[in-house]
C-alpha cells in the first residue's frame, strides 16, 4: 500500500515603539558613575549586536537555502516551507529524480501528502518507532535507485545536494513505515477477499492480459495468492482514500489562498 505522497508569511514585532535617539543624547544620567558610557551609546551597542545576530541568522538561512514560512495549517498544526521542500527532496531521491524537475502539480501533490500524513497521525497517534531493521532495509532500497552512490562518500554527497542528511532520511522513512503499519492495523481487519473475487479477476483481467502479451496461461492455483494480495491492496487503498476524504471534510486546513476560518477540501 502506498500512502499518497504527505506560508503565510511569519513576521515578528514586539509591538513597542523604539525610543527616539534624540531623547537620549543630551548627556549622561546623574545616576551614572564617572566614565560610564551614556545610555545612547549603550543602546547603540545593543542595537549593533542585535543587527549582527540578525544578519548572521539571515546568512545562515540563505546558506542552507531555507527561508521558512508557514505554507498551511492542519487543525492548527503548522506545516512550514522547509517541511514541504524536504518532502519534495525526499520524493525526488526515492524516485531517482531531480527536485528541480518537479512540476507545480507534483509539488502541490507533495504538499497534499504532507497534509494527509498529518491527518492520519492525529488519528492513529504513533508511539513506538519503526523497527530499525525495516528502516535500514528501506534506506538500502532508496540507495539502490541511485547506482552512482555505491561509495559512502558519493551517497552522502548526493544527500547533501538534495538538502538531506542520513538521519533526516532515516527519520522520514521510519515515520512512513510506522504510520502505514498503524493504518494497516486499523483497516486490514475489515478487508475480506473471497475465492469468487479472485476467480473473477483471473478470468476477466489476468487471462486476457496474458493472451494479449502472448505468454502462456498460468494456472489459477499458481497465482491465487498473488491475486488475493493485489485485491486486498486495492481495497486498502480505496478505504484509505475514503478515510482521508472524510478527515479532510471535517478538518480545518488553511492555506494562503483560503480565507481565515474557512474550512477547505
Amino acid at each position: 500500500m502506498n500512502l499518497r505522497r504527505i506560508k503565510l508569511e511569519v513576521s515578528w514585532s514586539d509591538g513597542h515603539p523604539r525610543p527616539s535617539a534624540l531623547s537620549t543624547v543630551e548627556g549622561p544620567s546623574r545616576s551614572q558613575t564617572p566614565g560610564s558610557p551614556p545610555a545612547a551609546i549603550k543602546l547603540a551597542k545593543h542595537c549593533a549586536l542585535a543587527l549582527v545576530l540578525t544578519m548572521a541568522l539571515a546568512i545562515s538561512s540563505i546558506g542552507g537555502q531555507i527561508v521558512d514560512r508557514v505554507v498551511t495549517k492542519v487543525n492548527g498544526h503548522v506545516v512550514l516551507q522547509s517541511d514541504w521542500e524536504q518532502e519534495v527532496a525526499f520524493e525526488a531521491l526515492a524516485n531517482g529524480r531531480d527536485p528541480d524537475a518537479f512540476t507545480s502539480a507534483e509539488r502541490k501533490a507533495a504538499l497534499d501528502r504532507l497534509i494527509d500524513q498529518e491527518l492520519l497521525r492525529e488519528q492513529v497517534r504513533p508511539s513506538q518507532p519503526a523497527p530499525a531493521e525495516q528502516v535500514t532495509a528501506r534506506v538500502a532500497e532508496v540507495r539502490k535507485l541511485n547506482p552512482d552512490c555505491a561509495a559512502d562518500e558519493a551517497w552522502h554527497a548526493k544527500l547533501q545536494r538534495y538538502g538531506l542528511t542520513q538521519s533526516a532520511l532515516e527519520k522520514r522513512l521510519g515515520d512512513e513505515i510506522q504510520l502505514m503499519s498503524l493504518v494497516e492495523d486499523r483497516l486490514r481487519p475489515s478487508i475480506q477477499i473471497d475465492q469468487q473475487a479472485v476467480e473473477s479477476y483471473y478470468h476477466d483481467q489476468l487471462l486476457p492480459e496474458m493472451k494479449k502479451a502472448g505468454t502462456g496461461e498460468t494456472p489459477l492455483p499458481e497465482v491465487f495468492g498473488r491475486i488475493k494480495n493485489l485485491l486486498a491492496e486495492r481495497r486498502m487503498n480505496e478505504l484509505l482514500t475514503g478515510w482521508l476524504a472524510n478527515l479532510r471534510s471535517g478538518s480545518h486546513i488553511l492555506t494562503p489562498e483560503s480565507n481565515a476560518g474557512e474550512r477547505t477540501r
